[in-house]
């Protein structure tokens, strides 16, 4: 992480056949308690981690439910981004996301790289 930047963007692109979507939920999470501004930008099956439904098929022990981390990093002021192409290609629309998810470009997730932003990718 540069010196001095207060921002992480986690970028996943495992949904809920992987466990790898619980571990970037954890450690976007665990930056949101380290008092890091954090944005996860959300591609190819990661989409459905922010369908309606779609994130309580996984569990991953002894990690918490996807649902409620990704509740928990909302609540605490997370960023949830989902790309446009990938929500699109999956026949999905803003009504079909959870309440709060942006359906925006790589263009957000870059402006904050351009600020300093650390990444870290799932």
């Amino acid at each position: 992480m540069q010196a001095g930047t207060d921002k992480l963007v986690v970028v996943v692109t495992k949904g809920i056949e992987s466990e790898l979507s619980s571990v970037a939920l954890t450690i976007a999470n665990g930056g949101l308690t380290a008092g890091l501004k954090v944005s996860i930008f959300l591609t190819s099956t990661a989409i459905d981690l922010v369908r309606r439904g779609g994130q309580r098929l996984t569990q991953v022990a002894p990690l918490e439910p996807l649902a409620g981390l990704i509740e928990d990093f909302q609540k605490r002021g997370g960023v949830i981004w989902a790309c446009p192409p990938c929500v699109k290609s999956r026949g999905y629309e803003q009504a079909d996301l959870l309440d709060g998810v942006v359906i925006v470009g790589a263009s957000a997730m870059h402006a904050e790289i351009k600020d300093g932003a650390a990444t870290l990718s799932f």
